[in-house]
């Protein structure tokens, strides 16, 4: 609903193993007639050591499903990061962005402010949610390349393994102010 995961409820969890399908969980609370975060499936996998979770903007997401889910989603890749560590020649670093200029893909994000708390999903939403995530795989592997051209990898693996800690550092109030800055 919002990027405040202490406000803001979660309301879909988006999935793609990189075969080119999406799989869609909406988040129902009990309320309007859902199981709300009762997912064992999605939380056994998210919190699964043996599985990689890829995401775009990881410290956000793992906050979320951490606060939300009550797990800790680890590990993971981002690909915001990893753009940030190698495309240092811009501030292009949003999904959209990435996937036009490293992928020839072009990402609507008409649906980006539309209601997610609603019961039902329209067609329109659940397309924009799928194409979050169906382009990740592939950008993930060019980034991936350019770490490696620059030698940046190792340090690129370093930062996601920080960014569960980080989110629960946001959840804390830590975000602002950042312990990290002066």
């Amino acid at each position: 609903m919002g990027l405040k995961p202490q406000r803001d409820r979660l309301c879909l969890v988006q999935l793609s193993s990189g075969d080119g399908n999406a799989h869609l969980v909406q988040i129902v609370p009990p309320a309007l007639g859902g199981r709300g975060a009762d997912c064992p499936n999605l939380k056994a996998m998210l919190a699964d050591p043996g599985t990689t979770k890829l995401f775009h903007f990881a410290r956000f997401d793992c906050a979320a499903l951490q606060h939300n889910l009550g797990v800790t989603v680890a590990p993971v890749i981002c690909t915001k990061v990893a753009a940030k560590l190698v495309r240092t020649f811009t501030d292009r670093h949003g999904l959209k962005d990435l996937c036009k200029e490293l992928l020839g893909v072009e990402l609507s994000k008409q649906q980006q402010s539309s209601d997610w708390g609603a019961p039902e999903l329209t067609a329109e939403q659940m397309a924009y949610a799928a194409s979050d995530v169906l382009h990740l795989h592939a950008l993930w592997a060019r980034l991936e390349g350019l770490l490696r051209r620059e030698d940046r990898l190792e340090l690129a693996q370093a930062c996601f393994g920080f960014l569960p800690t980080r989110g629960a550092l946001d959840l804390l109030g830590y975000a602002e102010p950042d312990i990290f800055a002066h």
